[in-house]
């Protein structure tokens, strides 16, 4: 189940997840220089496959920046944009201020922990940023993009989504819920992952990020599939800020 498209940027994971050493720093005056030299070199290289004009392909530095650039373009699209990035830190916490007596209550009712049911929010709606609204623009306050399938009578609205088929991303516009209140949603969402055993290993899973999110992926929840690794991203953002 997916909001309709958040419209975040397209912004390169700047995590050093592939524990490479830094690049080795010359003096500070040729630093900068090397540095544009090393940044065009490697686009020439992603575009062409080679750099034909260097003798003996890339240079060291711009070898360990090619690798560096390609184990990010391989991550999780939208994984960074997911966890907040171009988010600033004070609208982040905003949010989730603004949200917390909802979280904690569905949280309960879960028996998980409010950053996980907070994190879920977070991604569903960007951080706030894109809340799905009807077609006279009021807001719906469906901040977990639940949509209006099943038995559900409620107020509902359509919308352009993202699904994915096999791997691959397509545009759909499909019903969601609506509510009269942010209140409302929150209890709606608790009592479809409390009822549907299809969710039972979210349910339950206390701290545990990685379990939440999983079980809800296992449920299908939503198409996209990495979407258990952004969730625990965003879950695991969280809390770290907690602490």
């Amino acid at each position: 189940m997916r909001l309709p498209d958040a419209g975040f940027p397209s912004v390169a994971p700047t995590r050093g997840m592939d524990g490479m050493a830094p690049l080795p720093r010359p003096g500070a005056g040729g630093f900068n220089a090397l540095m544009r030299s090393v940044d065009s070199e490697v686009r020439r290289f992603i575009a062409q496959g080679a750099v034909p004009d260097l003798p003996g392909g890339l240079t060291p530095e711009a070898a360990s920046l090619r690798l560096r650039m390609a184990t990010a373009a391989t991550e999780a699209p939208g994984a960074s944009a997911a966890a907040g990035a171009g988010v600033p830190e004070g609208e982040r916490a905003a949010f989730l201020n603004r949200i917390a007596p909802w979280a904690e209550g569905a949280a309960r009712a879960l028996g998980v922990a409010p950053e996980l049911v907070a994190a879920h929010a977070a991604l569903e709606s960007g951080w706030g940023r894109h809340p799905l609204r009807s077609a006279d623009g009021s807001d719906t306050h469906n901040l977990f993009g639940l949509k209006a399938s099943g038995a559900w009578k409620g107020g509902t609205t359509d919308a352009l989504t993202t699904e994915y088929t096999e791997g691959e991303a397509r545009k759909t516009t499909e019903r969601f819920r609506a509510y009269t209140d942010p209140g409302e949603a929150f209890q709606d969402y608790a009592r479809l992952l409390r009822d549907n055993p299809r969710y039972r290993g979210a349910i339950n899973a206390g701290q545990d990020a990685r379990a939440f999110a999983q079980g809800l992926a296992a449920g299908g929840y939503a198409t996209d599939p990495a979407y258990a690794s952004k969730l625990e991203q965003v879950a695991r953002q969280i809390q770290g800020a907690g602490r």
